[in-house]
């Protein structure tokens, strides 16, 4: 009988040793004891000596209250926190009583600030701020008042230092040594990235984005298709408790040495790349399949906070995650740590095209799509993110709002992930510049090329080419309205103009390939209307077909309707017609095609996503003509009412209801419900709801914090999903 295969081994741990003198320093949660009594010199069998004339701490206030000089000053009084949080570049003060009043004269005493494990000044992980005029450090120290035994210090952390949390002590300088306080985690201090400091490499000069891309806990995530957008409400939840913590643990879990947590850019694609679990057991896992059993499906979630609880709790990735997810997500951990941020959906975005400008689409000799050989997908539309920042490692001008994606497609070094890439860079075709440009640019510019393949030796011959279809839209929300801003113009001149010519072959000076041939446009057209469809409805398809020649016109079509995932992958096909149209000179037709529910619904996958393609040859000129119609089912509505008097720590109720519209059960149902600074995420579990039933859920809640908030709730089963409903409220103090 042979022996069973052994279990798998960890790898070995390789230590430092021989390599460097100590660790390098990469986890904000370790920290050595620093000790109480630094002594100067040989201290003797009994200690040093009583040091009663020299200062002695007794307390030591970090005005850390939402009501206190602090928080208000540095936009931070929304976190959930019961610890001082600051934004970098700004002065903050805390309070230091001694035994006696301070005398500048006689007294030394300075505030020491310490990060990480080994802290060094030389690194920027240990800041002794004095308050003296000659011993000025990185952060500048000030008295600002003095009064009895209670000294103010102000304090202004670098626009440049180490964004984490820091370990705080007073320390007294005596003849002997350096006396200092113990180790108190109550004043541990929070340092942020500051977008108010125009010295801050995140700096942005512009209230109302600074207000929305900064402390907006609530944003909308646009999604369905260009002409068609569908939004969803999403609680990002930066100042919930635990939610800062649980970010700075993502970049322990990187390994990210805590020398280069300063650095935006570093943080932004180190983040990039832990946001998804592919290499690094980071934050969420992707799952495009439809089988969500091992965990909550990509559309069930309503916002950040439970997310990145749970990983920071679990330490293990969170399952599951579709780009929304990644994008919605990767923005909190962002907004959280001040760098200004937003999530932009790209209507139309190409993937999978081998790094070149072309989407291949091939058809066989009758104008049909060959689906076996047609490999290269469009989502129907893609989310990532852009954050604002300075690029000092690039020319002057293209610093601003950088593209930044979560969502595991590409490696980048190595890695899955990709940015930051300079928006600025991506518009006028400077793709060379890092990071991760080319990526960028071509989600946004591919062409769409159908390809006709001779089936006698395999060659392909480019019979039509559209360069308006992908990237067709970007959106993004508008600063303090909860409307869609369109920011196309920001990633690409207008389709067809000068500019977008010459940017076009910058591109391909990069290596940026594209479809050279421009095959003669076909003397009839063909168009595929707008439809608003509901789910469960029945529908018509028209196809309008215009003979602009003063000839008579046959065509032979291929009508092809598939149901697909958002990626445009497709699922099964559920339609497919083959009609003759005959079109006299300078004439138009329209063609009808009943599409009835019991056809796609069995079939309907994930977002409910219908995909129409019609491909046909003109028989007189041999010519392809094409058009393509995505048609995002439409659902029913969560209905979320809040009852009670809306008053901080007053409890209220809040109401979901929901009927099931359909001619079938709904198996295996999880309704959620959150809303940031009022509820945490709560989610209830229904194992059936029957056709034509009911559903109501009651829950209690407290508001913690006065001011405008929302409730928002979703409803997601196997067989529904992206079902959404939301309340306003505002809490009175």
């Amino acid at each position: 009988m042979s022996n069973p295969e052994p279990a798998a081994q960890p790898p070995p741990q390789v230590s430092h040793r021989g390599r460097s003198a100590a660790p390098i320093a990469s986890s904000n949660a370790e920290g050595e004891e620093v000790p109480e009594f630094d002594s100067f010199g040989i201290i003797g069998p009994r200690g040093p000596p009583p040091l009663r004339e020299f200062l002695d701490i007794w307390d030591v206030n970090m005005l850390q209250r939402p009501d206190e000089v602090n928080t208000p000053q540095h936009s931070t009084h929304l976190y959930a926190s019961d610890h001082l949080i600051v934004r970098r570049g700004q002065e903050f003060q805390l309070k230091v009583t001694f035994d006696r009043p301070y005398k500048p004269s006689d007294d030394q005493f300075a505030v020491e600030f310490i990060i990480g494990g080994s802290p060094q000044f030389s690194k920027g992980t240990y800041i002794p701020v004095s308050v003296a005029k000659d011993r000025q450090s990185p952060w500048a120290g000030r008295v600002v008042d003095s009064t009895d035994n209670v000294v103010t210090v102000g304090i202004t952390p670098a626009p440049d230092c180490i964004v984490g949390k820091w370990r705080t002590y007073v320390a007294v300088v005596t003849p002997y040594g350096i006396r200092r306080t113990r180790r108190d985690e109550s004043r541990d201090l929070y340092v942020l990235f500051n977008p108010w400091a125009t010295g801050d490499s995140v700096f942005l000069d512009d209230d109302d984005e600074r207000e929305e891309c900064v402390l907006n806990e609530v944003g909308v995530i646009y999604h369905g298709a260009y002409d068609d957008v569908s939004e969803r409400p999403w609680n990002f939840g930066q100042f919930d408790y635990g939610v800062l913590d649980a970010c700075l643990f993502i970049m322990d879990k990187a390994a990210m040495p805590i020398t280069n947590r300063g650095d935006a850019i570093k943080v932004a694609r180190k983040a990039s790349a832990m946001l998804n679990s592919h290499d690094d057991d980071g934050v969420l896992v992707g799952n495009w399949s439809g089988d969500y059993t091992y965990g909550v499906a990509p559309t069930s979630w309503t916002g950040s906070t439970e997310i990145l609880l749970n990983y920071s709790s679990s330490k293990t990735p969170v399952c599951y995650a579709q780009c929304w997810v990644y994008a919605a997500v990767f923005n909190t951990f962002l907004r959280c740590l001040g760098i200004p941020a937003r999530v932009v959906t790209n209507f139309y975005s190409a993937h999978d095209n081998d790094g070149n400008l072309k989407t291949d689409v091939i058809l066989d000799e009758n104008g049909r799509i060959d689906k076996h050989r047609t490999k290269d997908s469009i989502w129907n539309y893609h989310c990532w993110n852009e954050c604002y920042m300075s690029r000092p490692d690039l020319p002057q001008g293209f610093g601003g709002w950088q593209a930044v994606d979560a969502t595991p497609q590409e490696t980048s070094d190595g890695m899955y992930r990709c940015g930051p890439a300079s928006v600025q860079a991506i518009k006028h075709g400077q793709i060379c510049f890092p990071f991760d440009a080319p990526f960028v640019f071509a989600e946004v510019n591919s062409d769409v090329v159908f390809y006709s393949r001779n089936p006698r030796d395999g060659t392909l011959e480019p019979v039509k080419v559209n360069s308006r279809h992908v990237g067709r839209m970007v959106v993004t929300k508008v600063p303090g309205q909860d409307a869609r801003h369109d920011i196309t113009d920001q990633y690409k001149f207008p389709e067809g103009s000068p500019e977008e010519r010459t940017v076009l072959e910058k591109a391909e000076e990069y290596g940026c390939h594209r479809e050279k041939a421009t095959p003669l446009e076909a003397d009839v057209e063909l168009d595929m209307p707008l439809m608003e469809v509901r789910v469960g409805d029945d529908f018509e398809l028209k196809l309008k077909f215009n003979n602009t020649s003063d000839q008579a016109r046959t065509v032979d079509m291929y009508v092809s309707g598939n149901v697909v995932y958002y990626t445009g992958v497709t699922s099964s096909e559920f339609l497919f017609k083959t009609p003759r149209v005959i079109l006299d000179p300078k004439k138009a037709e329209k063609q009808v095609m009943e599409v009835r529910s019991q056809d796609y619904m069995r079939k309907l996958v994930e977002q409910a996503n219908l995909h129409f393609i019609a491909t046909g040859k003109v028989k007189e000129t041999g010519q392809i003509i094409t058009s393509m119609r995505v048609v995002t089912l439409h659902t029913p509505k969560l209905s979320v009412e809040v009852s009670g008097l809306a008053k901080v720590s007053e409890e209220m109720m809040v109401t979901v209801e929901f009927t099931n519209p359909f001619k079938f059960n709904l198996e295996d149902v999880y309704v959620r419900v959150e809303g940031p600074g009022v509820m945490p995420p709560k989610y209830k579990h229904y194992s059936l709801i029957t056709a034509g039933s009911s559903l109501t859920w009651t829950e209690g809640f407290t508001p913690r914090r006065a001011g405008p908030t929302m409730l928002m709730a979703s409803l997601d089963c196997a067989a529904l999903r992206q079902v959404y409903g939301q309340a306003q409220l505002t809490v009175k103090p």
